[in-house]
């Protein structure tokens, strides 16, 4: 598959198969994503896969603590706390296509919260990336991390599978990190759920909208 290919393949996934990725792909992906850049070869990103017996354990995990209504302090803040336009509207709007594919409207907050759930059940995908990087990091560190997960998610797509970048996993933060045994140093960043597709899923037929360049591009000669 070309690179361009790719870029245009690669989207969040939120429907998976369940059927097993081989551990030596999981890995193999993981080590490649390596050679993405990064600023004086700091090489920020720390990575844990977790899959089948772990996988199953770590969503038990989640299914008792969302039974239990505990929640917890976010790692950072997701989004800007005083979102404002056009993000504001490019947020609502694919969040709207999204639940439109779902036939969940937007009165059914019930069925809204369920759905958000599946996030920590990574949507049925049977393994999942987590990352995590030292709290001494700063913005320049972190677009590192985006980059590194980028190249991730392309060379997946070279692959067949699925993924998804789930920064929702930094809600429950504390509990993925006494999960990994992450070191105190270290702060969750995000989860990415991978597997093979369910193409059948309606939910995997959303495909998100792109600002027209206008709105963002500027070419200066």
């Amino acid at each position: 598959m070309e690179v361009g290919e790719a870029v245009a393949a690669r989207r969040s996934v939120r429907a998976f198969r369940d059927e097993p990725v081989a551990p030596g792909v999981l890995r193999s992906l993981a080590v490649q994503a390596a050679r993405a850049a990064t600023g004086g070869n700091l090489q920020p990103w720390h990575v844990d896969i977790v899959h089948g017996e772990a996988m199953a354990r770590l969503k038990a995990i989640m299914a008792e603590t969302l039974a239990s209504g505990r929640l917890e302090r976010a790692a950072y803040d997701i989004y800007p706390r005083e979102l404002t336009d056009p993000y504001r509207a490019r947020r609502f709007g694919v969040g709207q296509a999204m639940y439109a594919h779902l036939g969940i409207p937007r009165e059914d907050k019930a069925a809204r919260l369920a759905w958000f759930a599946n996030n920590f059940a990574f949507f049925g995908a049977p393994a999942a990336y987590f990352v995590t990087v030292d709290r001494r990091m700063g913005p320049p560190q972190w677009a590192d991390l985006g980059m590194y997960l980028q190249a991730l998610m392309l060379l997946a797509v070279g692959e067949g599978l699925g993924t998804c970048a789930q920064e929702a996993w930094a809600v429950y933060s504390d509990t993925v990190a006494g999960f990994l045994a992450t070191p105190a140093e270290r702060m969750v960043f995000c989860g990415v759920a991978i597997g093979w597709e369910d193409a059948a899923a309606p939910v995997n037929r959303l495909r998100s909208a792109r600002a027209d360049p206008d709105e963002w591009l500027r070419v200066v000669a």
